[in-house]
């Protein structure tokens, strides 16, 4: 039996069903236990349910923005290495995925509406900087998880302080993150012009801002 080689139509309809699961399907499997595990259910006021519910769910969006970079990134690297990379930290990111969801429903809200944007645009992101070079891209990817360790840095921060289910999911995330920069930069990621950084930076309020109501 001949080995039948993956083409771009073959990896194109498995990203399009990456996307499908990640946007519209149920929070997949996660390989790890969730680090809120045991933790007690915090007895929060109304309010502070509330704005852990907006806080996770801008996470959430932040993983639906990650699995999205990364398919991309994968679609159009050159090195197998560098798209077996890609894939590997994707597939991570789906604890992510599956742990905020969990909460999310956990606190009584509900995902960001606008999720099939967020990917859209993400995915579109990813692909671009794959194709430019993957110095560039695993640079991409090395900027994009150091802006994210920060933003989850803020994101403890202002959670109600009785939130230690919450607190617990965001510290592995973060520690997790940071992994992902530092093999990123390890494997010859180049580090990205200012103007760049910046920019990614204004994407990310917009981002923010508009998951934390919408």
């Amino acid at each position: 039996m001949t080995n039948r080689s993956i083409s771009l139509l073959d990896r194109l309809i498995g990203q399009f069903d990456q996307a499908l699961h990640a946007v519209f399907g149920p929070a997949p499997h996660p390989a790890r236990d969730n680090p809120a595990a045991g933790k007690n259910d915090p007895a929060l006021t109304a309010a502070e349910r509330e704005l852990s519910g907006r806080l996770m769910r801008i996470n959430h969006v932040g993983e639906i923005c990650a699995q999205a970079l990364y398919q991309g990134q994968a679609l159009t690297a050159r090195l197998p290495e560098v798209r077996g990379k890609m894939e590997q930290a994707a597939q991570e990111e789906n604890d992510h995925l599956a742990w905020t969801e969990q909460r999310i429903h956990e606190l009584g809200s509900h995902v960001s509406y606008l999720n099939p944007l967020w990917y859209a645009g993400s995915f579109a992101l990813g692909a671009l900087a794959g194709a430019v070079g993957d110095k560039w891209s695993l640079g991409f990817v090395a900027e994009t998880e150091k802006q994210v360790v920060n933003h989850l840095t803020g994101h403890l921060a202002q959670l109600p302080a009785a939130d230690d289910k919450s607190r617990a999911i965001l510290e592995q995330m973060r520690d997790d993150e940071g992994r992902h920069a530092t093999v990123a930069i390890e494997s010859g990621g180049a580090a990205l012009p200012e103007p760049v950084k910046q920019w990614m930076q204004c994407n990310s309020k917009i981002m923010t801002r508009t998951a934390y109501w919408i």
